[in-house]
């Protein structure tokens, strides 16, 4: 076992929960864009996204045969993709907005705020957590380097 797991594996979490972070904030700065990208020549409205983050390790026997072996490994995880949320937009009746359509209705993106902070007060707090974490790990090193010095 690697001595730096600890840090591997809080280092790799930090950077995925500040990637999450970053994208739930472009949905909220996004919530509402009525002209997110042009799809067949009309505008379609901003879409939600996530991010999906698997384990570095992903099969318990992966993990059993590194350790076996005495082979270095890394926990953690990574941001495997950005994926789109498939819920249809919010329809608005608006018959003064620009985008509005014949009947009068504005498509508006998919992002529900409230769901948005939740996620961010989530990702935010999985970031602390991470850095405890580290800090933990960084503590135990301390005190095993005192131990030598005694």
């Amino acid at each position: 076992m690697k001595l730096t797991n600890g840090f591997d594996a809080s280092s790799s979490a930090l950077t995925a929960q500040r990637f999450r972070m970053d994208i739930i904030s472009s949905n909220i700065a996004n919530a509402e864009t009525t002209r997110g990208r042009l799809v067949n020549g009309q505008f379609e409205p901003y879409t939600r996204k996530m991010a999906v983050m698997e384990p570095l390790q992903p099969k318990f026997a992966d993990v059993l045969g590194k350790e076996l072996s005495g082979a270095n490994q890394s926990g953690g995880v990574k941001v495997t993709r950005v994926m789109e949320d498939r819920t249809p937009p919010k329809l608005v009746y608006n018959p003064s907005h620009p985008d509005a359509d014949e009947q009068g209705y504005v498509k508006l993106p998919n992002v529900d705020v409230l769901k948005e902070m939740v996620d961010m007060i989530s990702a935010t707090r999985s970031y602390e957590a991470n850095v405890t974490a580290l800090n933990a790990t960084k503590a135990m090193f301390t005190k095993a380097l005192e131990i030598g010095r005694a």
